[in-house]
């Protein structure tokens, strides 16, 4: 695996773990444990940033990006933290939703 993927995982899935967290938090009344929040927003977070990846599409030149951030350009860019946080936050809103649902 290229060091640049697995730059990209990390950031996505710490990206969807603060935003499974900030949902978690917003939804105190489902009975959501913090392992529940932390693995839905891991989950959320890499498949929010493929989706958002995908629909973007990649950038004409990703060594021409990765060389003017100093190697990190096509890593730690938009659809790597915006899709990973905004997959965790709705994917942890959906689990939060379904164990609400459950507890009644």
């Amino acid at each position: 695996m290229d060091t640049n993927t697995l730059i990209a995982l990390v950031v996505q899935v710490i990206a969807g773990v603060v935003g499974g967290q900030a949902v978690g938090v917003a939804l105190k009344n489902a009975a959501m444990g913090q392992l529940t929040k932390i693995l839905g927003g891991a989950v959320g977070g890499v498949g929010g940033a493929a989706i958002l990846g995908s629909l973007l599409g990649g950038t004409a030149d990703p060594a021409a990006a990765a060389t003017a951030a100093g190697g990190l350009g096509d890593t730690l860019n938009l659809k790597n933290l915006l899709g990973g946080a905004g997959g965790g936050a709705i994917l942890t809103g959906i689990i939060g939703a379904a164990m609400g649902a459950m507890k009644k």
